[in-house]
Parts: structure tokens; sequence; C-alpha cells
């Protein structure tokens, strides 16, 4: 029943964004003032500059999570904690940086929006997927806490790879939760931040402008995605050379972060669509658009019921979708792991060195961490789904001695206990794909083991191979 409604909503949404793209604007900009006897000067009503900050204090982030070298580390971890939690003037934007053929024009955070941090917009509820009973704050402090005294972001002890953890959740918590579970959400209601007035005084945008471009600043897409082929768009976050005529849309030279650069969801969603069976970036992408539209439309005047209805059909084929793109990119890293577990015990079974494919296999697992947890964060009750996820893919990977995380102790170290073997926790993988795709009608289905769940269940036997507690 979940599944029907869900496939009825992508179908309705679609319906719509197919009757207004053909009068809207193909790009997020040249969208005019349309707030009454505003004194300003400036030309356009588009602002979301604190988003694209927030995105630079992301990838910033995550390059300082790589850079532990196996020690404590304080200096690194007041640096990690500044690109979270501070304010202060003077970050510098560490990634994206330019490099050969590719010139990045900003490059410090000040000069997108001052003032900005991760951690006051991070998701307030507690995270079932992680220990600890710890909120989405705690847990990204947790794991900054972990990565600054860490050898180059990896855990190999525990089977973490903190980097990859404190990016895909942080983009969940962050991004995707402010965005669905708020601006898309609670802020679209008729007396909340309404139309006919400015978002705040002397703002040259309406309360509704603001809220719809912020959320679109957090799906992390340049203004003209809507037309990027996916791989065009995937070698802008890359920064390749080849694409920097067509990215440097301004033709100023030099890519500027805040309407130039594919980050975040945006960029899974390219990288889904490089297979060619959705299109996940054009589609969202042209939806915040039309959005954006019919709020221009009403001229600085309050929201029709129709135009409501209209936005509201927008922002549910966005929140679908953007679900859809983190599912997607959870599905991928399960048939990830599903062939790194294979591959660690038959090179266990046959005692040859297995380092590169256990730091491989953990990377994976990390991704894959980072996107499950971030789907329960969307403001969302997946019940019973939420539980198996979590079950199935563990506090940890299975580690070499068929043990995995299972807790913290009163201190924060992790605590072990004894697991399923690396072929049973290959089967939980394979679970993890099924589950995801019963609940999801996904797409691009990228790295797609599923149909091998049978045939591995029955080589392995029934015996506690089923979820882990």
């Amino acid at each position: 029943m979940k599944l029907n409604k869900l496939m009825t909503a992508v179908a309705i949404a679609t319906l719509s964004t197919t009757v207004l793209t053909a009068n809207a604007a193909s790009n997020y900009a040249d969208f005019p003032i349309t707030v009454k006897d505003y004194a300003g000067d400036k030309k356009s009503s588009i602002s979301y500059g604190g988003q694209i900050a927030r995105h630079v204090l992301h990838t910033s982030l995550m390059k300082l999570s790589k850079t532990g070298n196996g020690a404590a580390n304080p200096e690194l971890l007041a640096q990690m904690q500044a690109y979270f939690s501070g304010k202060e003037t003077g970050r510098a934007i560490l990634s994206p940086a330019s490099q050969e053929g590719f010139t990045i024009a900003q490059t410090n955070v000040d000069e997108l929006s001052k003032g900005k941090n991760l951690a006051g917009k991070t998701y307030k509820g507690a995270v079932a997927g992680w220990p600890g009973n710890k909120t989405g704050v705690e847990v990204l402090e947790f794991l900054i806490e972990k990565a600054a005294s860490s050898d180059a972001g990896f855990d190999y002890i525990n089977g973490m790879d903190y980097p990859q953890l404190i990016s895909k959740f942080a983009m969940g918590a962050i991004f995707y939760n402010q965005a669905v579970d708020n601006y898309l959400d609670e802020k679209l209601a008729a007396d909340v931040k309404p139309n006919d007035k400015p978002y705040k005084d002397g703002a040259p945008y309406t309360g509704k402008e603001h809220v719809w471009d912020e959320a679109f600043g957090y799906f992390g897409a340049p203004i003209n995605a809507a037309g990027l082929d996916a791989n065009e768009a995937y070698s802008i976050a890359k920064g390749k050379k080849e694409i920097f005529a067509k990215a440097d849309l301004n033709a100023n030279g030099k890519i500027d972060l805040d309407t130039e650069m594919l980050y975040a969801h945006a960029y899974y969603a390219a990288g889904a669509d490089k297979a060619g069976k959705s299109n996940y970036l054009n589609e969202i992408t042209q939806a915040f658009v039309d959005g954006r539209q019919i709020i221009t439309d009403a001229k600085g005047e309050k929201l029709s019921d129709d135009q409501r209805s209209q936005l509201l059909a927008k922002a549910d084929f966005i929140k679908t979708n953007w679900e859809l793109v983190i599912a997607e990119a959870a599905f991928k890293y399960a048939g990830s792991v599903y062939s790194d577990a294979l591959k660690l015990q038959a090179g266990v079974e046959e005692n040859t060195d297995v380092k590169a494919d256990f730091k491989k296999y953990i990377h994976h697992w990390g991704e894959l961490k980072g996107f499950s947890m971030a789907l329960q964060t969307g403001g969302k009750d997946l019940g019973e789904f939420s539980v198996k996820l979590n079950r199935l893919i563990g506090f940890s990977p299975v580690l070499l001695g068929n043990t995995q995380v299972t807790g913290l102790d009163d201190k924060g170290n992790y605590v072990q206990s004894s697991s399923i073997s690396l072929n049973e926790f290959a089967l939980h993988m394979l679970k993890v794909q099924k589950a995801l795709a019963d609940r999801y009608p996904l797409k691009a289905r990228l790295n797609d083991q599923s149909e091998k769940l049978a045939a591995l269940a029955e080589k392995l036997g029934s015996g506690k191979s089923t979820e882990n507690d």
C-alpha cells in the first residue's frame, strides 16, 4: 500500500511538472523582485547564499576529516569544529578548490555568506542507526572527534571510514532534513512567511520566494542543472577542465560556487542518472524552477488556492524524488559491500593479504551507513523499515574476526561483540537491497545484486543470518 501511494505521488507530481515546464524558465535565475514598495538596489529576488556556504563548510569539513595522523590531534579537532559549529570569519574554502583548467571564484566562506555553521541546522532528533541514543548533532560531533584522531580518516580496528560517515550523514541530517522537513513542509503553510510580505524588513524577496530559494540551495544544483546531461553535471563536481566552458555560465573565467557548482544530493542524483535509467537531477531541478515561477507569478500577492495547490504538488515531487536519490545511493553501496564481504571472506580463507580489500570494504560500508541514516532524517516515521535497515547494516561492518560494534561504553569507546561471518553479512547486504527495492520505486538500481539473494541464502542455510540486533 505504501509503495502504491509513493508511486502514485510520483506519477501525479510528474504530470504536474510536465504541464508547467513548457511555460517555465529552464534556469533557476532571473526571477524579478515582486516585493511591494521595495526601495533597494537589488535586481533579483533570488537568495540562498547561506545554503551554499553550508555546502562548502561540509566539503571542507570532509577534506579535513581525511588528514588525521592516527594520534590525538587537538589542533585538527579544533579546526574541524570550526567548520562544523563555528561562525568565525576568515574560514578558507578547502574544497572545492581551483585546479588546472578549472578556476574557482571564491576562496573564503564569507564570500558566500557570513556567520553560518552546520551544527545549528542539523537534525535534532535521536538517531536510531548509531549507538548511544544520540541526536543528529551529537552523532556528527562524535564522528568529528573520532576522525581527528584517526589514521587519515580510517579506524581499521572498528571498521570506520569517518569522512564517508560524516559526509553522507551530514548531507541528510542538514541539507535533506532542512529542505524536506522545514522549507518544503511547515514553511509552505499559507500563514508562514506569506508571499505578500518581504521575508524580513528591507529584503528584496517575499517570504515564500526566500523559503523556496533556501530549499533549492540545499539540493546543491547549479542554476542550469535542469538542462545539463548527467555526465556534464558530474564532471563539474569533479572539476574537469573539459566542462569548464559550459560550466562558466557568466563567462567570467571562474566557476562561481553559488550558481555554477554541483554539491551533495544533486551530485548523487547525477551519479544515478549517468546509467540512463533515471533523470533525477533534471526533473528535481525543473520542479524547483517551476515552483519558483509559480511564486513569482503571484507578483507579491498572497498565493491563491490554485497556486498553493500547484506549489505543494511541486514540493511533494521534490521531496519524493530527493528521498529516492538517497535510497538509490544506499542501494548502490549495499551492492558494493556485498561484493567486498565475499572477496574478503575468500581472502581470509586463502590466507592472502586483504588490507586493501578491507579498506575498500569499510569505505563502502561508511557510505552505505551514512546514506541509510540520512534516509531517516526526512521527518517521516519509517517504522519497521528503518528498524530492519539498521539491524541489517549494523553499527559497523562485520570485522575480520567475525565481530561487530554493538554499542559504546560510558567513555564513548566502541564495544565489539561476536557476530556473523562475512558471507552472512554479504547476505544481509542483499536483504538491504531487497528492502530498499520493496519500499521505493527505484529506477537506477546501480550495482544491483539482489537476484543472488535466494542462492546465497540457500548456500548458507537458515542459521543466524537473518538480522542483527
